[in-house]
C-alpha cells in the first residue's frame, strides 16, 4: 500500500516498509533523528515493539529518496486503538511537507485496518502541526526520554 502527493515541488510517496532496503532505509532515519540528533535514547531507538508482527513502519520517499519514517501499531487485541510512534524526517525534507503525508499515511492505514482512534506522544514543539491534522490534547504534558511530550489522539472513523 503507497501513497503518492506533491509536497512541495516533490513527489512523496508514503509506503509500509517490508523489504530488507526499506526497513534499513526506516530504521536508518530514526537513528539518525531520535539517537544522533535529538540524543533521545542511546545506543538505540528500536524498543521491544519493533520485534511485534503486527508493527507497521513507515517510510516516505521524496522523489525516490528515503526522507521520512512513522511507525505504527494496535494497543488492543481488537484493533480499535492505535498508536503512532516514531514520526521523523530527514532534516533536508522538513521544509518539503513530508511530515503531513507520513501523518496523514499513518491515520488513513490504522482507519483501514478497523481502528477507531490513534493516539500519540508528541513533542511539545510539534503540538501545532498535529492540531493543523486534526489532532487533540488528551491530557497534560509528560516526560518522556527527558523530553516533554503531549499526550494527544485522533479519531479514525467519521
Amino acid at each position: 500500500m503507497g501513497a503518492a502527493v506533491l509536497a512541495g515541488r516533490r513527489a512523496v510517496e508514503c509506503l509500509a516498509a517490508t523489504t530488507p532496503e526499506q526497513l534499513a532505509a526506516h530504521h536508518r532515519i530514526r537513528h539518525q533523528i531520535f539517537v544522533e540528533e535529538q540524543g533521545l535514547f542511546w545506543p538505540s531507538d528500536v524498543d521491544g515493539h519493533d520485534r511485534r508482527p503486527e508493527v507497521i513502519r513507515v517510510l516516505a520517499l521524496s522523489d525516490a529518496e528515503p526522507a521520512g519514517t512513522v511507525r505504527l501499531f494496535p494497543l488492543d487485541s481488537q484493533g480499535r486503538l492505535w498508536q503512532g510512534d516514531r514520526l521523523a524526517v530527514l532534516p533536508g525534507f522538513r521544509a518539503q511537507g513530508v511530515g503531513k503525508p507520513l501523518v496523514r499515511f499513518a491515520v488513513a492505514t490504522a482507519g483501514a485496518r478497523g481502528g477507531e482512534e490513534m493516539v500519540a506522544h508528541i513533542q511539545v514543539a510539534n503540538v501545532a502541526f498535529f492540531e493543523l491534522l486534526g489532532w487533540h490534547r488528551s491530557g497534560p504534558v509528560e516526560m518522556y526520554v527527558g523530553a516533554a511530550h503531549q499526550p494527544m489522539a485522533v479519531e479514525l472513523r467519521a
